[in-house]
């Protein structure tokens, strides 16, 4: 038997033996009855102990069992009982590993379902852009073409190589968040400054347009952050906004301080959101019925990253045909 060769069985023997025999001897060296006494409940004894260490043994090996299921990839065994004793406590804390370990292996099955989602939409939105670059190209070949064609063509060229720029730009930064390589600074941010900061290069766009911006707050509003990290986000934020309002439409930035929190409000008049999109514009790559032809999808879940890893949450109230109006929280206190 298996059992009998483990040497810790072995040494358990000898003691046992060792045991038994100097009882019976000294029981012997009283009277015969004694003696039998004293050999009968050592024999007791010694079968006890090794039943009990059989059992051990066959517990031991139905928990080794279970343990290279476990490697095996099989998270769902519950090898608890109801019992007390050393082998209950192992059987707990071996079905807390099992579910850890179950736990993490989902996790990554979504991150690699989430990476080969991602690797697609990104492959996607590099080939439009390359794909129409390429017949662009083939185009200027044409030693015959008209001029003005060459010069609308090398302009649609430079635009499609600014926004492939753009694209990889966005996705570097987003792999930072992603990562928490991305150092967020804690130092006391004015409002004001960075609204005004994060307005400037959209100006000229909203010019075109002839869109009104009105800004509204306090000069002593802040709030604990990374300025150059937010600014980020509020124009991704803005850029939104303004190219889903119409020409000579409004956008409105205000901005508020308490002692739990300071928040910012971006409220645009333009077509809204419709209400099956509003749930998922935060969402990597989320495309709605109302997004733009050349629209990436990255921009709003970008801006959410860097406000939530500033203690910080964003939120979206939308009512189609009457605008949209984004809110941004800075906690200053952990809630």
């Amino acid at each position: 038997m298996t059992f009998f060769r483990s040497q810790e069985v072995q040494r358990l023997c000898v003691l046992l033996g060792l045991t038994t025999a100097v009882a019976a001897a000294a029981g012997f060296c009283r009277d015969v009855w004694t003696g039998l006494a004293a050999l009968g409940g050592s024999l007791a004894v010694a079968a006890v102990a090794l039943l009990f260490t059989a059992w051990r043994y066959r517990e031991m090996e139905k928990l080794a069992a279970n343990l290279r299921r476990i490697a095996g990839g099989d998270y769902s065994l519950d090898v608890r009982d109801n019992e007390e004793g050393e082998l209950s406590i192992l059987k707990s804390e071996l079905y807390k590993v099992t579910a850890m370990l179950s736990e993490y292996n989902e996790r990554l099955r979504q991150e690699k379902v989430s990476l080969s989602d991602s690797m697609a939409d990104i492959s996607h939105q590099l080939k439009t852009p390359l794909t129409s670059m390429l017949m662009m190209a083939d185009l200027l070949q044409d030693s015959e073409l008209p001029e003005e064609k060459r010069r609308e063509f090398t302009g649609r060229l430079r635009a499609q190589l600014e926004r492939i720029e753009w694209l990889v730009s966005s996705l570097l930064k987003l792999s930072k968040l992603d990562a928490g390589v991305a150092v967020m600074k804690k130092d006391p941010v004015n409002v004001r400054s960075l609204v005004e900061k994060a307005v400037s290069p959209l100006l000229i766009p909203m010019e075109l347009k002839e869109q009104t911006l009105e800004l509204e707050g306090g000069e002593g509003v802040y709030f604990i952050g990374d300025a150059h990290w937010t600014t980020e986000a509020l124009i991704n934020i803005l850029k939104n906004c303004m190219e889903h309002t119409p020409c000579g439409g409004r956008l409105q930035v205000t901005w508020e301080g308490n002692p739990i929190y300071t928040q910012i409000r971006i409220a645009d008049t333009g077509e809204g959101i419709p209400k099956e999109d509003l749930p998922h514009i935060f969402t990597r790559f989320y495309r709605g019925r109302n997004a733009h032809e050349d629209s990436v999808g990255i921009g709003l879940a970008m801006a959410k990253s860097i406000i939530l890893q500033q203690n910080g949450d964003i939120t979206a109230d939308s009512y189609p045909g009457r605008g949209t109006t984004f809110s941004i929280r800075f906690y200053k206190t952990v809630v």
